[in-house]
């Protein structure tokens, strides 16, 4: 067995680099002992590999490092285990290592736990929200998405269990992510002997550094000699990554999901065998796009193409079907969107299809509407995307915008989330671990006063928070101990108050995923139809009642689920978190009744966590214009909800998505007077009547 950095031992040597400060250790070759040696080489094959004792130094001599490397190079995979080698994890200690994305926690998770050699959930093990696959006392490397260890630090502000954390694919910059890097910062100061690595597929490393210089001046930095330095090292790993040709739209094109349906069968007809990874902005067109080239005669005729969807609201097993190998004689197309730009690894791509777009949440604090928007990506992540095709040879990327456009219109880089989001989730978290000066936390990148603000404000409305801005006693520490949207934990502790405990946690299960309904292209008419044996005169949240009750009766079957255009992985997950949110609900005193199809108690238990999503009907209006109660924002019920065409006089919504209007989800109607009911700090009655003219 070859040497590999140890602490105490004599240091690799360094090696200056002449660019932007950013330091190349050269490294002592290393490997570990295992059984299947395939496995081995594949780990020595990866670019990470040589620099394995520079990090393992680094992490023993400073507090903080940071490591830019390529999405491919094998960082996230390897590092937990060269620190688990090191020692890191001995008497009892572990090692985290977050990610923003739930599909990217766990398939890393079953990557490192059969690179191992271990069973997953055993000395390896994952935890994403309403899912746990560890065990306290074997676990030592444990991912999770930044979100579960931000609820963490609720039980554990110092995280003490951990002796490293791992922060990756922080360039992400998610709002989690973010929250979590401004704690962690605080949580290093009294915890000196605690590692961070911050690792990141762009060049934000010196932003990074800088933001957790904790060192004091020179002279007694200088003087430092217990624990490690203060100054976060950087390290650069080099990708292994083959050139990769980009070819710009000579022209912008008109429909980007068109362009790519032609570009893939161009690829089909005359490039050599390799797979596509196509980037579109979500669901609904990487169905349109899959349509369209199966519905192509050429392409079918061919038999050529292996094609595959990629996003976040598949099920399992359909995403397992991407890390699949190609099938011999076919080429497969990944159609997926940002979720393949850095958080996976999809071997055998050699060509990318890049539309230039993205779905981006953008929050406006002022009309207090959230709207997910298909925007122009950042040059940084065209340049990610680009690099998914070079992996295993030299690879191509065909960009769907003009070359102009890439070099004088694209912004570097995306806005952090932290800058476009609806903070109310992060404000109730920050509260919830005791950081009482909102305004003066040391963010990564910070809110704009108007958002932070709007967020105490909806906290102060639904009585989260007291008149000097301190979480309310229970009712504000019992919604930031349910790890959902403050409105929907307020929605299930109300429902104490009226007797549907039992009913509102369904709902809220349901609210928790994507969709519980399985669409197939060109079914839509069926699954309407579908819809309408379910669908409750109420609106959506009774009609989600009335699934989940028929999905009980027929006993879970997956028979009836597919008859009645049901996703049948979705109703197990929501049949999962409901069991959860029971056990929550009676840990903090609630109740569990239902109200025996009482829908009044039901929908007045929504309207107190929701309130402030309230909207009535114009009058006159022939073609269902409402006009939101707070703002006067134009919105319409989207053409999915039961109520589409309906148009009931009152109504409140879960959600509002934006395309060519603003379009409310999930919609409930309401008799008014139970919104004075609810919050009457929040509507007077009069401006209520003077609406109701």
């Amino acid at each position: 067995m070859s040497r590999f950095w140890k602490p105490g031992t004599e240091k690799p040597v360094l090696v200056d680099d002449e660019e932007g400060g950013v330091l190349f250790y050269s490294s002592l070759s290393s490997s570990s002992r295992y059984g299947h040696a395939s496995i081995e080489k594949q780990r020595q094959r990866l670019p990470v590999y040589k620099y394995r004792t520079s990090i393992l130094y680094l992490v023993e001599n400073h507090a903080t490092t940071v490591i830019v490397g390529e999405t491919g190079s094998g960082k996230t995979t390897q590092i937990p285990q060269y620190l688990k080698e090191a020692g890191w994890a001995e008497g009892g200690r572990m090692i985290a290592c977050t990610q923003p994305r739930r599909l990217a926690v766990q398939s890393v998770a079953s990557r490192v736990s059969e690179e191992m050699g271990v069973k997953l959930g055993e000395e390896v093990g994952y935890t994403i929200r309403f899912e746990d696959i560890t065990n306290a006392d074997v676990t030592r490397i444990k991912f999770l998405t930044d979100g579960v260890l931000l609820r963490e630090m609720m039980d554990d502000p110092l995280l003490s269990k951990y002796s490293v954390i791992m922060v990756d694919e922080a360039h992400e910059r998610s709002l989690s992510t973010d929250i979590l890097l401004g704690l962690l910062k605080k949580i290093q100061r009294r915890r000196p002997e605690l590692r961070l690595v911050i690792s990141s597929a762009t060049i934000e490393a010196e932003s990074m550094a800088s933001f957790f210089n904790n060192s004091r001046k020179r002279q007694e930095r200088d003087t430092e000699e217990l624990g490690p330095k203060k100054e976060p090292a950087i390290l650069s790993v080099e990708g292994r990554g083959f050139n990769v040709q980009t070819f710009y739209s000579e022209e912008p094109v008109p429909d980007y999901i068109r362009a790519a349906v032609s570009t893939v069968s161009s690829i089909h007809d005359e490039e050599p065998m390799g797979d596509i990874l196509v980037f579109l902005t979500g669901q609904d067109d990487i169905e349109a796009a899959i349509q369209m080239l199966t519905e192509d005669s050429e392409v079918t005729r061919k038999q050529g193409l292996f094609v595959l969807p990629l996003y976040s609201g598949l099920p399992r097993s359909d995403q397992d079907l991407v890390f699949s190998p190609t099938p011999r004689g076919k080429r497969k197309v990944v159609i997926s969107t940002n979720i393949a730009e850095t958080s996976l690894t999809l071997e055998g791509i050699a060509y990318v299809v890049d539309c230039g777009f993205s779905k981006q949440r953008f929050y406006n604090p002022m009309t207090d509407i959230e709207n997910l928007v298909v925007a122009p990506i950042s040059k940084a992540s065209a340049r990610q995307r680009a690099g998914r095709a070079g992996r295993l040879r030299p690879g191509k990327c065909y960009r769907l915008y003009t070359e102009e456009y890439y070099l004088n219109e694209m912004s570097a880089h995306g806005i952090p989330e932290m800058q476009r989001s609806n903070l109310v989730s992060c404000v109730i978290q920050l509260k919830a671990l005791g950081i009482d000066n909102i305004l003066g936390f040391d963010w990564p990148a910070s809110p704009s006063p108007e958002a932070l603000i709007r967020a105490l404000e909806v906290l102060y409305s639904l009585g989260v928070i007291d008149d000097d801005a301190k979480l309310t006693s229970p009712a504000g520490f019992q919604v930031a101990e349910i790890p959902l949207d403050p409105m929907i934990s307020k929605m299930i502790l109300a429902s104490n108050d009226y007797g549907c405990s039992e009913e509102v946690i369904t709902i809220a299960s349901v609210l928790s995923i994507q969709s519980i309904w399985f669409s197939v292209r060109g079914s839509q008419k069926e699954l309407d139809e579908a819809k309408l044996r379910f669908a409750a005169a109420e609106g959506d949240h009774v009609t989600f009642l009335n699934v989940y009750k028929g999905f009980i009766e027929s006993g879970k079957s997956s028979n009836w689920c597919h008859k009645n255009h049901v996703n049948y992985q979705a109703m197990k997950k929501v049949q999962e978190i409901r069991q959860q949110l029971r056990r929550i609900a009676q840990r903090l005193g609630i109740a569990l009744k239902s109200c025996e199809g009482d829908t009044r108690a039901v929908r007045k238990a929504i309207t107190a966590g929701f309130f402030a999503n309230a909207c009535r009907l114009e009058a006159f209006s022939h073609n269902g214009l409402y006009k939101t109660i707070r703002s006067s924002q134009e919105v319409y019920i989207h053409p999915s909800s039961v109520l589409f065409r309906v148009n009931p006089k009152w109504v409140i919504f879960h959600s509002i998505v934006s395309t060519d209007r603003q379009y409310m989800r999930n919609v409930i109607s309401i008799d008014p007077s139970w919104l004075t009911e609810a919050a009457p700090h929040f509507y007077q009655n009069q401006q209520l009547k003077s609406r109701a003219q």
